[in-house]
């Protein structure tokens, strides 16, 4: 009983520090997190700072504390700043080795801050998926499509793939292919689309709209028309005017083609 004793005695100490770092580590996360939300609504209340900054800066101050609990915690078993400094240079090949990915993502999320390919809120095609900018943090990129599906990807990806920004201009060109007949007057059928476009306010002034022959089908002349809008009129503006440009054919008699095949009849 005696030995039992003495034995339960020599771990007390240690389960005694396993508790303590236990209830820092709980701590530290919660503060951790509590500090970071501030922070980001601190930056983003800022109207000079935009989003990405503010979840970038949050993300930031989360990774800085904790790494702060991580040393308090080994503290308290008795390992201090300077080994632990020593451990880390020492095993710092092998972590790089084993951690590739999320250094690449750590390297990526840092030069797409510095950079700024893209915000929060823009719409914007990476590497083939397209989706607005939910969130930026340091490992990974958040994407919501418009179906409302959420994407997670490593920043690393994103920086090493093709970024098309949809939102990063104020205005955007909006281009349209209208078929019509051969027997049909082109200039006249031009002349219908330029004033349904003229008559939107939505179409800018300058430059003008723009409208000319594109093509030479094998069933139908194909219109080319270009119009210059805002960004966040583009998709209703195009549908829109698809849908008057149809009614004003169907309206004033130009015929819109569709493939179609022609039996001939041989006479013996």
């Amino acid at each position: 009983m005696q030995e039992l004793m003495d034995t339960a005695a020599g771990y007390g100490p240690l389960v005694w520090n396993a508790v303590k770092a236990l209830a820092v580590l709980i701590v530290g996360w919660i503060v951790a997190g509590i500090v970071s939300g501030m922070v980001r609504r601190r930056v983003n209340a800022t109207p000079r700072i935009d989003r990405t900054l503010g979840n970038f800066a949050a993300s930031l101050v989360k990774w800085v504390l904790l790494l702060v609990v991580l040393i308090a915690v080994l503290g308290i078993f008795g390992i201090q700043a300077t080994s632990l400094v020593a451990i880390l240079g020492a095993a710092t090949l092998a972590i790089g080795l084993a951690l590739q990915g999320t250094l690449s993502d750590l390297a990526a999320g840092v030069m797409l801050i510095v950079f700024r390919p893209y915000k929060v809120g823009q719409y914007v095609d990476i590497g083939g998926t397209a989706g607005t900018v939910q969130n930026l943090d340091l490992f990974v990129t958040e994407l919501v499509t418009p179906d409302n599906v959420q994407i997670i990807m490593p920043n690393g990806q994103a920086w090493g793939s093709i970024i098309t920004n949809y939102s990063a201009h104020d205005t955007r060109r909006l281009d349209l292919t209208f078929g019509i007949d051969y027997g049909d007057d082109a200039e006249r059928a031009m002349g219908i689309i330029l004033r349904i476009a003229e008559a939107d306010p939505r179409v800018m002034d300058d430059p003008l709209p723009w409208t000319r022959v594109v093509g030479l089908g094998e069933s139908s002349v194909d219109l080319g028309v270009r119009l210059w809008c805002a960004a966040d009129d583009y998709w209703e503006l195009k549908f829109d005017m698809l849908k008057r440009v149809k009614e004003a054919f169907d309206a004033e008699g130009v015929t819109i083609p569709y493939p179609h095949s022609v039996e001939i009849q041989k006479s013996v």
